[in-house]
């Protein structure tokens, strides 16, 4: 009989624990404490497909309408591997390494869209198990270039913060260029009209080249850059970009910089009295990709279905792959045997003042 350390492993049923299990064919892990319950994808890409509030039986992990589904299985129909990421995107949030936004050359490989990590099984190992915290590491090596990532999950007793550390590694001899990101999206059950996303006054609003659903040629911001959160409206006048709005406005990528070593934004609601407020290391991933459908995209993948928000801290941008941000000096640069090291913090908050 083979031997299996986790079969005595020291269970509990109260405060922080983890839980293995699957979800449609893919093997999950969940960290779990009196306030949160945070489900993984280990299999693909490290998804946070859960992450629900408890007290209030509330998930502020969004799903697509096509839900989780296994790379394994739903991409042989793929006609093309570009889109590898989207045909199979749960919602939720995803890691992004080392190629974000549409497909791109560099590297001399090709790149699909958010490529590579985000479609790739991980290995894990409970590294911390106690009535105190829980801890969980996650491991991957990319394929068409020579890196390795980790990250650690935690989650303390009574606390309703995810801690997230993650580091990358060049395991080359050659300086290598790279993007990352943390592809955090928001809709139903949280996000409604009327939402408000909290951000420092004054941050530099950059809007995408073109609209995302650049067949309609619509969109609802002025071309020029802005300043959070009154910006110039398409249509003249101004959009406040930090109430969202009803269902069927136009469709919206805008680039948010300027904030300093530490970055941090709320997404609140007044209907279940609760917010999400996400920290970060801005010196790592200075840019907030601020994506914003509304439903009025009718084509692929959208289909007028859905109702969300992305706000995506990275290290980089366009949302035009690792080529433009070489192109236009964003792109980090990872030198021979170089590691680079982040921390994230995701938080449920009352909106009356206390911590979830």
């Amino acid at each position: 009989m083979t031997h299996d350390p986790e079969r005595w492993r020291a269970q509990r049923n109260w405060g922080p624990r983890v839980h293995r299990g699957t979800w449609h064919g893919l093997r999950t892990l969940t960290l779990e404490n009196e306030r949160l319950r945070v489900t993984v994808l280990v299999d693909k890409g490290t998804d946070v497909v859960e992450f629900l509030d408890k007290r209030r039986d509330l998930d502020f992990a969004w799903l697509t309408a096509g839900g989780v589904r296994d790379p394994r299985v739903s991409l042989a129909a793929s006609v093309d591997p570009g889109m590898a990421f989207t045909d199979v995107y749960p919602g939720g949030w995803q890691e992004i390494f080392p190629s974000g936004g549409t497909p791109s050359e560099a590297n001399g490989t090709r790149f699909g869209q958010h490529d590579e990590v985000a479609t790739l099984p991980w290995d894990e190992a409970i590294v911390e198990d106690g009535e105190g915290a829980v801890a969980v590491r996650f491991t991957v090596r990319t394929q068409r270039t020579p890196f390795r990532l980790a990250k650690t999950l935690r989650l303390v007793a009574g606390e309703p913060i995810l801690h997230v550390a993650a580091t990358v590694a060049n395991e080359s001899d050659v300086e290598l260029p790279a993007m990352w990101g943390q592809h955090l999206a928001f809709g139903r059950p949280f996000l409604h009209p009327g939402c408000r996303v909290v951000l420092p006054d004054g941050l530099l609003v950059t809007p995408h080249p073109a609209p995302p659903d650049a067949a309609s040629g619509v969109r609802r911001v002025a071309p020029e850059p802005g300043r959070w959160p009154a910006v110039a409206s398409a249509a003249g006048g101004t959009v406040d970009l930090g109430v969202v709005p009803e269902r069927g406005t136009p469709s919206e990528l805008l680039y948010l910089s300027g904030f300093g070593a530490v970055g941090e934004y709320g997404v609140e609601s007044d209907r279940h009295g609760a917010g999400l407020r996400v920290t970060w290391d801005a010196a790592t991933l200075p840019y907030l990709w601020y994506w914003q459908e509304y439903g009025a995209t009718t084509g692929y993948p959208w289909y007028g279905r859905h109702h969300n928000i992305g706000l995506e801290p990275f290290s980089s941008y366009p949302s035009e792959g690792l080529a433009a941000a070489i192109a236009n000096g964003t792109a980090l640069r990872f030198g021979p045997g170089e590691e680079r090291s982040l921390w994230l913090r995701v938080a449920v908050y009352d909106l009356g003042g206390e911590d979830g």
